[in-house]
């Protein structure tokens, strides 16, 4: 896997173009390597998970499968901390997605916050055509899908394009390759400009269960809401409003203050 930070974003590119960025236990353990090592780094405020050839990921590697039989475990089982690690990051995490994903791939695309893939990426959750079931991807992929679709494309194994993936909610947007790039920059630029500490806590918001209480919920949303404007960040941030520049924590991705928000 290859690791590039720049101006608060850390890349981390699936780098195993011989077997189509399989999730190989290496590729995987290099994965949450890359992850944690991001988490800890205070001057990085979100993460893209790229590639490199023309597969954004293959799902399980089963040549990897096949010879763990023996041992009555597979290497699939280490999916989940992976998913796990990209949903709990607290930092946004954007998965550009040029070319196909499969299976256990499309797992990964739906545990990152965002997601942008080209129109002509093709997708399909094959499990079923090899005699298995997309047991653990579900955790991140059926809280994104309609569930019409998710029936469809789980029973049937069919591929389907990057349209209908962000039609059906497993991508945040699908745009014509040659915009790729462009599409996720735009993003990376809007995510940096988030306070390091807001940022973390509105993922926090997205993860919440339903309420069952909304009386309660409220109240202990409106105390949640209160620390946050009394927070060094809140305070900052309505500061700079205030004067019309920007915080300091987009300052700091330039080197230094910065004149004007707009």
């Amino acid at each position: 896997m290859r690791v590039a930070t720049a101006r608060g974003v850390t890349t981390l590119t699936l780098d195993s173009p011989h077997n189509r960025n399989a999730l190989s236990t290496p590729l995987m353990t290099e994965l949450l390597a890359g992850l944690a090592a991001a988490v800890a780094d205070d001057t990085v405020r979100a993460v893209v998970l790229d590639h490199t050839g023309p597969v954004f990921c293959s799902g399980a590697d089963l040549k990897e499968t096949a010879a763990a039989y023996a041992s009555g475990t597979v290497p699939a089982g280490m999916l989940g901390d992976v998913l796990v690690a990209v949903r709990e990051c607290p930092k946004p995490v954007l998965a550009k997605v040029a070319g196909p994903a499969r299976a256990g791939g499309l797992g990964l695309i739906a545990a990152a916050d965002l997601a942008v893939c080209a129109e002509e990426a093709t997708f399909a959750f094959t499990e079923v055509r090899i005699g298995v079931i997309p047991a653990v991807i579900s955790a991140t992929v059926l809280p994104r899908l309609h569930p019409r679709a998710a029936a469809e494309l789980y029973l049937t194994g069919n591929t389907f394009d990057g349209r209908r993936a962000a039609e059906i909610g497993l991508v945040t947007a699908a745009v014509p390759a040659d915009g790729l790039d462009a599409a996720v920059a735009r993003y990376c630029d809007s995510l940096v400009r988030g306070a390091p500490r807001a940022l973390a806590g509105a993922k926090e918001l997205l993860r919440r269960p339903a309420a069952t209480n909304l009386r309660g919920e409220i109240a202990e949303l409106a105390a949640l809401s209160t620390a946050y404007f009394l927070s060094a960040e809140g305070r900052e941030g309505v500061l700079a409003f205030r004067e019309k520049r920007l915080p300091g924590w987009v300052a700091a991705l330039d080197g230094g203050p910065a004149e004007s928000a707009s």
